[in-house]
């Protein structure tokens, strides 16, 4: 989508449709491309939730709601941004889909700078420490905007060290919401000198199933990320894994195979994760590759012509059957449903406007486990 200027009306609707209940940035690009612009959406989104087999027709969140949601990012300081205007990050308006609304605190200017995202372990190892502070201090000289998620241990030493030349923290929660507390200062620093981003509203607070979002922010804005030690069942893996769906490039410091801090890193490494002692591994890489397409998996097309009529019934209950709490490819349910991928996805789209499904980036579905 090419950029634009929301008036304050079209603001408004595209904020309400993002904030409206189950949906999500699939579910939000879809009813776009269905029905043209955020109000036409909304419209039809009380009789699409119904037929789509709702017992009470899903609604936007009210018009004076989200008025005081945007009144009190203004009054902190913040911006609420939509992927369609021009001071969104280009590298996360990639994505396919991008989230619809980021909220920003701070210097929006650091993220059009090329950025490397940093991350690791929250027990981060003294060792570790240093070599998140060396890396971020030296990406940083070089021109690089450090990228991470304000947790303890690796995000806070690399967000630290680069606070003179750029960094931008990736929040879980609501923009005002300083998760761990103990980096109020760190926070506060970031929010004068960098930039705070946030895709929740305003006062939220984070639950677990809200940092894997985080996560894809802190990829999808960055041209790659670093692991500084990492255990094989961590979130960091989960951030490297998003980066490659993404097309950026992954990196990894090595580590003793005794700790386990560095088993995640080293299995990256062994998987064909570039090995990173200092930033000029990081930095030779980024300029010795041709620099690929940023993007995430898009989802199996979505014809806005071709989708506008309901499934039969059928159809929408071999998609229901073929669903588990396990998140699938769209393309292997639509084959276990016996429909094509586009019929599938629309279908997807209306199960989970109807609390049955959910439909993630990168091409994936699931049952909604509150179903």
């Amino acid at each position: 989508m090419s950029a634009a200027t929301l008036s304050e009306n079209e603001r408004l609707d595209w904020l309400r449709l993002a904030r409206t209940r189950h949906v999500g940035p699939v579910a939000f690009a879809q009813l776009l491309a269905r029905y043209g612009s955020p109000a036409k959406a909304l419209d039809a989104l009380p009789d699409l939730s119904r037929k789509a087999g709702r017992k009470r027709p899903l609604t936007a969140p009210p018009a004076g709601q989200i008025e005081d949601e945007l009144n009190a990012v203004q009054r902190y300081g913040g911006r609420i941004l939509a992927s369609c205007e021009a001071d969104y990050p280009a590298h996360l308006s990639a994505l396919d889909p991008p989230p619809a609304i980021i909220t920003v605190l701070g210097d929006v200017r650091l993220a059009a700078n090329p950025c490397i995202a940093i991350v690791g372990a929250r027990n981060a190892s003294a060792a570790g420490r240093k070599i998140a502070r060396d890396l971020a201090g030296a990406l940083g000289e070089e021109g690089f905007t450090v990228v991470s998620g304000l947790a303890r241990g690796i995000d806070g030493e690399a967000h630290a060290a680069a606070l003179k030349t750029g960094t931008i923290a990736v929040l879980a929660g609501g923009i005002d919401h300083v998760y761990p507390p103990q980096h109020d200062r760190l926070y506060a620093a970031i929010a004068s000198d960098g930039l705070i981003v946030s895709e929740p509203p305003f006062g939220y607070r984070a639950t677990a199933r809200d940092f894997p979002r985080r996560n894809r922010i802190v990829t999808g804005l960055s041209l790659g990320v670093v692991v500084v030690e990492a255990a094989l069942r961590s979130g960091s893996l989960i951030s490297a894994r998003t980066a490659a769906e993404q097309g950026r490039d992954v990196f990894a410091v090595p580590g003793s195979p005794l700790d386990e801090r560095s088993e995640g890193c080293n299995r990256l490494i062994r998987d064909g994760a570039t090995l990173v002692t200092g930033a000029e591994d990081v930095i030779d890489a980024l300029r010795a590759m041709p620099q690929r397409a940023l993007f995430a998996p898009p989802s199996p097309g979505f014809n806005p012509e071709t989708s506008m009529d309901f499934a039969p019934p059928e159809q929408v209950d071999r998609v229901r059957e073929a669903l588990t709490f396990t998140a699938q490819p769209i393309d292997e349910i639509a084959r276990a449903a016996g429909i094509g991928a586009a019929r599938c996805s629309a279908i997807l789209m209306e199960l989970e406007l109807a609390g049955t499904a959910l439909t993630l980036p990168g091409g994936l579905a699931a049952r909604d486990p509150g179903d």
